[in-house]
């Protein structure tokens, strides 16, 4: 076993369920979330790697996991302050039937909706209008995240990979790494901006990595 610290990279296992009903609404086991309704055949439910303190999880639960042990199980509460904040009723809104009309959309409760590059879901429909909440789904739910950290990553090259999985969504890519200098090969072309981004992310959580090569690969 050994403690997790801050810059760490940690690949962890979890079940969140919102603490007052405990449903299950997201997890890294597939045959719980087969077991709880919420299984997707197109989420990738093995372990994560992430770096404690760059908040690639949920920031209240990274910060909970420093100075915890690998190979332990932790249940951990998170308030709706420190997780998805509380209700706001100024985006609980009032919106015309006609507008959905005109986009060939019925509106029924319970129905998710993006409106103008905004998420929401229909609370009511009644009298030419319904009632639209844009608050994140979990607002005003305290959450319970079951937690085991299965170990620490030391290869730099994993770390890197990981990195990449989890900020420019790239699982495939080739990563060699040779005297501080990264080169990452990749069928999907990374604008410029994502390559500084991600330069400047992996700066912080790999010293050892001076410099980060994007090839992109022609098909």
């Amino acid at each position: 076993m050994a403690i997790i610290k801050k810059h760490d990279f940690v690949e962890i296992e979890y079940t969140a369920l919102t603490k007052e009903d405990n449903a299950v609404f997201d997890t890294t086991h597939a045959e719980a979330a087969k077991k709880e309704g919420v299984y997707d055949k197109n989420n990738d439910y093995s372990p994560p790697i992430i770096c404690i303190g760059e908040h690639d999880i949920l920031k209240a639960l990274d910060e909970q996991l420093i100075g915890k042990e690998t190979e332990k199980e932790y249940s951990i509460e998170i308030s709706a302050e420190n997780a998805f904040g509380r209700k706001d009723a100024r985006l609980l809104q009032m919106i015309p039937l006609s507008k959905f009309r005109r986009q060939n959309i019925q509106p029924v409760p319970g129905l998710q909706l993006n409106i103008d590059g905004v998420f929401g879901i229909v609370k009511t429909v009644s009298g030419g209008r319904c009632y639209v909440d844009f608050n994140h789904p979990l607002s005003g739910r305290n959450l319970v995240y079951n937690v085991k950290v299965k170990r620490i990553v030391e290869d730099d090259k994993e770390k890197l990979s990981s990195l990449l999985k989890l900020h420019l969504h790239l699982k495939d890519a080739e990563v060699e790494i040779k005297d501080g200098s990264a080169s990452i090969k990749s069928k999907s072309e990374i604008p410029k901006e994502a390559q500084e981004e991600f330069r400047k992310i992996s700066g912080r959580a790999i010293p050892a990595i001076k410099d980060v090569d994007f090839v992109h690969i022609k098909s």
